[in-house]
């Protein structure tokens, strides 16, 4: 009898661990946005989905222009065996946008993303809208490449943050390319791959109100809570959830 309630004891505990640490045949590839880089962006996601079995890759965007961007996804789509479920956050969504129409690209899951159609930019897609007060932070250097300032990082990007957090972040950015809002998607890959959309309702970088029309305008799967731009990073399970949602694995 005691042997058998050892085993029931010891069967509670490991199966929930077990099932978390079972590897999916899923990869999943982060894609980040602008003003920002793929570790300070995706780490806690990251974090999360390893603990639970998945193959992560997060692409470092050079910020240089569209066509870099895209290249820098499509190298790392070309590297990866097996299904891929691509994530993007903000200007990450038009990379996926266009990058996601690549044969082991499954699914598409957007964060506070923007979702163009074809010969659509960022401009178009934001130009019926009322201006986002952190774009009225953004300075453009001798180069052309923007930077936000430091209260547009910690008031209007990341306001749900701690301020040693956004303090890293707004040191750490990568400066992008002005041009690159002005380019055009050729190509709408939701149009063939099933789409998940998170919207941020607290943004103040890209309009709450065009996060919910670009998601349905793609069909996505949506959820919306309050939060800041980088929901992702202020509240890494709602964004989780949805990707396991696109993987086909219960939460």
């Amino acid at each position: 009898m005691r042997n058998i309630l050892s085993i029931f004891i010891l069967s509670f505990l490991l199966v929930p661990w077990a099932q978390a640490l079972v590897p999916t045949d899923h990869t999943i590839v982060l894609v980040h946005g602008a003003f920002a880089d793929a570790t300070a962006s995706w780490s806690r996601v990251t974090t999360m989905l390893q603990e639970r079995g998945f193959k992560v890759v997060a692409v470092q965007n050079p910020l240089t222009s569209f066509a870099d961007d895209v290249a820098a996804t499509e190298r790392a789509l070309a590297n990866v065996k097996g299904p891929v479920v691509l994530v993007g956050h903000s200007w990450g969504g038009f990379v996926i946008t266009q990058a996601g129409s690549k044969p082991n690209v499954h699914a598409l899951v957007y964060v506070a993303a923007f979702a163009p159609s074809e010969g659509q930019s960022v401009l178009d897609l934001t130009k019926d809208y009322p201006a986002s007060p952190g774009f009225g932070q953004l300075v453009i250097d001798s180069f052309g490449y923007g930077t936000l300032t430091e209260m547009g990082m910690k008031k209007y990007f990341a306001q749900d943050l701690p301020r040693k957090t956004t303090s890293l972040m707004f040191a750490t950015q990568i400066p992008t390319a002005a041009t690159s809002f002005a380019e055009k998607a050729t190509i709408a890959s939701w149009k063939t791959k099933p789409s998940w959309y998170v919207v941020a309702e607290t943004d103040h970088m890209i309009q709450p109100a065009l996060q919910k029309a670009m998601a349905s305008k793609i069909g996505a799967t949506t959820t919306a809570y309050p939060g800041s731009h980088v929901i992702m990073q202020s509240q890494p399970l709602r964004v989780v959830n949805a990707i396991l949602a696109a993987a086909g694995v219960d939460k």
